[in-house]
């Protein structure tokens, strides 16, 4: 019996191009990026039994080492060592290790500062001893979707062998309660010697951030920094599911990834930053607190100037709050209900335009 749908079927069909070898370029260079953000969707639906910072890592591992990129992976003792205190400090409440994943690409031949992506890596977060509620709680697995947005971004540009130099840094911890965990109050000190007092324990992204992002300034001097994080609640009330949050420090850097971003589909609104902002994270007893002690609101910025106190005076640095973006509660017509994938496009494409030799 014949049905409607077998009436439509191809057996074979012809394209007829003018020429055939640039198409075919093309589409190898789609089809490398498609690879790319089904990497980052898979790794971010994953389960957070399944996706703990060790599988994560190893999964890091096996995918990125066969394309040429170097990957290391640093446990928490040497972590201790380094003196990565906020780190650790979100960690130490759970049974698996933190872990910093530092993935480097070096696909130009003049050795160039690299770019620096960072991502917040936080395979669950149940808000630590700040408990979040347990409605919608589940969906903190998608708590590490600015790491796979580097990740994923490090696959690109290897598969299609982009001329720069690239170095990729996520932070992977669980957030757990335990007899063990960080409580709010304690202080902690981060790589760079500043200390911070953790006055809720459910803002722990920009403290993995803060390691992190020291890190690869102090390792690999980049040109520039651009982090990822799904960061804050309020960005997702300022800018709904349309747009990420870009902070910045330098003008170019923000509207370059505004320009890639409308190209790709994957918008940014630039957010402020003010000296009014920091006043608000001002502590009485360490160097800043991990959240706004004086007045309501402006959380997002906050935020973004918590982590700007650990980027050095003299680096451009932008950070993109994806909360809003990361992962979708319907089915869109590129991709079905959970995560997106969101920030790949945006990379490989700033890297396109801006930075990749010609």
């Amino acid at each position: 019996m014949q049905t409607d749908i077998d009436k439509f079927m191809v057996d074979q069909l012809e394209i007829s191009l003018e020429n055939k070898l640039d198409a075919e370029e093309l589409f190898k260079d789609k089809k490398s990026l498609a690879e790319a953000i089904f990497f980052a969707r898979d790794i971010i639906n994953e389960p957070a039994n399944i996706k703990t910072p060790q599988t994560y890592s190893e999964k890091i591992l096996e995918y990125l080492e066969p394309l040429g990129i170097e990957v290391t992976i640093i446990g928490e003792r040497e972590m201790k060592n380094l003196g990565m205190g906020a780190l650790l400090g979100v960690g130490q409440g759970s049974q698996n290790e933190s872990k910093l994943v530092v993935m480097k690409y070096d696909g130009a031949d003049d050795k160039a500062s690299p770019i620096a992506f960072v991502g917040k890596g936080v395979t669950f977060d149940t808000g630590g001893i700040s408990l979040k509620p347990s409605a919608n709680m589940g969906e903190m697995k998608y708590d590490m979707a600015g790491s796979a947005a580097v990740v994923g971004s490090l696959i690109a540009l290897a598969r299609r062998k982009a001329v720069v130099n690239v170095v990729g840094v996520v932070g992977l911890v669980e957030n757990m309660p335990s007899g063990n965990a960080q409580r709010p109050g304690d202080i902690v000190t981060t790589m760079s010697k500043k200390t911070v007092e953790v006055l809720d324990t459910d803002a722990e992204g920009r403290l993995v951030l803060a390691d992190a992002i020291c890190y690869v300034q102090e390792k690999f001097r980049p040109r520039c920094v651009i982090d990822l994080a799904t960061l804050t609640g309020a960005i997702v009330i300022a800018l709904g599911k349309t747009y990420a949050g870009c902070f910045a420090n330098n003008d170019e850097l923000a509207n370059q990834l505004i320009a890639a971003g409308n190209k790709v589909n994957e918008k940014l609104w630039r957010m402020p930053l003010h000296k009014d902002f920091s006043e608000m994270i001002k502590s009485d007893v360490a160097d800043i607190a991990n959240i706004n002690t004086q007045a309501k609101g402006a959380n997002s910025s906050t935020a973004a100037h918590f982590i700007e106190h650990f980027v050095k005076e003299d680096v451009a640095w932008a950070h993109l709050d994806i909360a809003g973006v990361a992962y979708s509660k319907t089915v869109s017509s590129i991709s079905s209900k959970g995560a997106v994938g969101y920030g790949v496009s945006l990379l490989n494409q700033f890297i396109k335009d801006y930075y990749e030799e010609q």
